[in-house]
């Protein structure tokens, strides 16, 4: 635990963070700033693209958002915010903002990459990720198998063991119910879907995905309604303290500009994955055909996931805290966000912790696609099976013991698949077309 603590806290401290913001504003200026095509990239995700020959049994490109905001929407859109803004401050709000307008650059040449290197399997399904543009596109299978055991790990880590837990304590400290049961539960519920592969995890998330996004949008903008006389405050404030060190808010400790900074950019890269490439994998198995159009569908996730909703859940809990700051008092690092939703008018501390049971049951199915597209990577497509089993068994672990160790394994495995995707990212940058 000790060197695990130390290099995380190294790596994810000063060498990524630059690495990526770096990466993200390179992107950004080559593909000359495609975030201001947002609009386009909004219409092409509810426009379907014509196909030409028979209809395909790939997943559509709607379909390919949907499992990507899946596994990427959950407990940090609200936890993590929460916890960002205890720890860095009001300022970090705007970093992790900042963050997600810039990542939308590299997400965009991820997924580019990822649908021009794909592959069909046996079946007739797309296959891709950074796997499959370190092999096909760089030659290199010994740095391909390493990135897609990675991800297998992170599969097992963050997709499936910690939001298994997140789920039980949720639901335990809610309504008292017992983690064996609820574990047992999302296990069920989450092998049902997996089970019926990939159609029936784009038809679920097409379906849920959708809805639960604009019932937690809609909550916000009820909240920042109800708190309107300190939301321009909040805004000023926000961005005063990302630009200029502060004391925060509500007793918590001050924190420095670099705190601001770190807290908010780690989130905002934790959050969206932008650099971590895990949406290509979804992004490449779509029934495009145009690479740039998919691109441009799965850089939506980016902007759905931090420049909306992790700014919204910002917003909201600095607007409570200079509003009600007496809402503060006793509250850890992770419920400012319970005390702003307490402030609704219907149970808003029952409404959080639905929206973060459901989220969580999301991610838990849209990681498991990302893991099983790695797994058949390495072991083929007549193991899977193994791997579905492997993980569904994984969500009832997950959800009774303690996970300090899986978070440290997680972060340290997130940080050995950003290496290699970053650098076939820079190597086949020419590649990657704004067309």
């Amino acid at each position: 635990m000790k060197l695990l603590n130390s290099l995380n806290d190294f790596l994810w401290n000063s060498p990524l963070l630059f690495l990526l913001m770096g990466t993200h504003l390179f992107f950004t200026m080559k593909l000359h700033i495609p975030q201001r095509r947002i609009g386009k990239a909004l219409r092409f995700s509810i426009t379907p693209e014509k196909q030409s020959g028979q209809p395909s049994r790939n997943l559509s490109a709607f379909g390919a958002l949907a499992t990507t905001l899946a596994a990427t929407l959950g407990t940090g859109n609200i936890i993590g915010v929460s916890t960002a803004v205890a720890l860095g401050g009001p300022g970090a709000v705007f970093w992790c903002w900042l963050t997600g307008i810039l990542g939308m650059a590299t997400s965009y040449a991820e997924c580019y990459l990822s649908v021009l290197f794909r592959e069909k399997n046996k079946e007739g399904y797309y296959v891709g990720g950074p796997m499959y543009v370190l092999k096909n596109g760089m030659h290199n299978k010994p740095l391909a198998k390493f990135y897609a055991l990675c991800t297998v790990c992170a599969a097992f880590g963050v997709g499936c063991t910690t939001q298994a837990n997140s789920l039980t304590q949720t639901t335990s400290s809610t309504w008292g119910l017992s983690p064996h049961l609820v574990g047992m539960a999302a296990a069920v519920v989450v092998g049902v879907v997996i089970l019926g592969g990939v159609e029936s995890i784009g038809r679920l998330c097409m379906k849920t995905v959708p809805l639960l996004g604009f019932l937690y949008i809609a909550s916000c903008f009820l909240l920042l309604f109800l708190n309107r006389d300190a939301l321009f405050p909040a805004l000023k404030l926000i961005v005063a303290h990302a630009l200029t060190p502060h004391a925060a808010l509500g007793g918590i400790a001050g924190v420095s500009l670099k705190q601001a900074a770190r807290y908010g950019i780690a989130r905002g890269l934790f959050t969206n994955e932008a650099g971590i490439g895990t949406s290509a994998i979804a992004a490449a198995s779509s029934n495009s055909q145009n690479p740039s159009r998919q691109a441009y569908v799965s850089m939506t996730a980016v902007f759905w996931d931090t420049v909306v909703m992790c700014f919204l859940s910002g917003l909201v809990i600095v607007a409570n805290m200079m509003k009600h700051p007496q809402s503060l008092a006793g509250v850890n690092e992770t419920g400012l966000a319970d005390a702003a939703f307490a402030c609704l008018p219907f149970g808003g501390n029952v409404f959080l912790s639905l929206s973060l049971a459901a989220f969580a049951i999301t991610t838990l199915i849209g990681w498991s696609y990302f893991g099983e597209k790695a797994f058949c990577f390495l072991w083929g497509e007549h193991n899977l099976g193994v791997y579905r089993l492997l993980y569904i068994v994984m969500i009832y672990i997950g959800a009774v013991i303690p996970l300090e160790i899986v978070w440290e394994c997680t972060d340290f495995i997130n940080a050995l698949m950003i290496l290699p995707n970053v650098i076939s990212l820079f190597c086949l940058q020419r590649m990657v077309r704004d067309r």
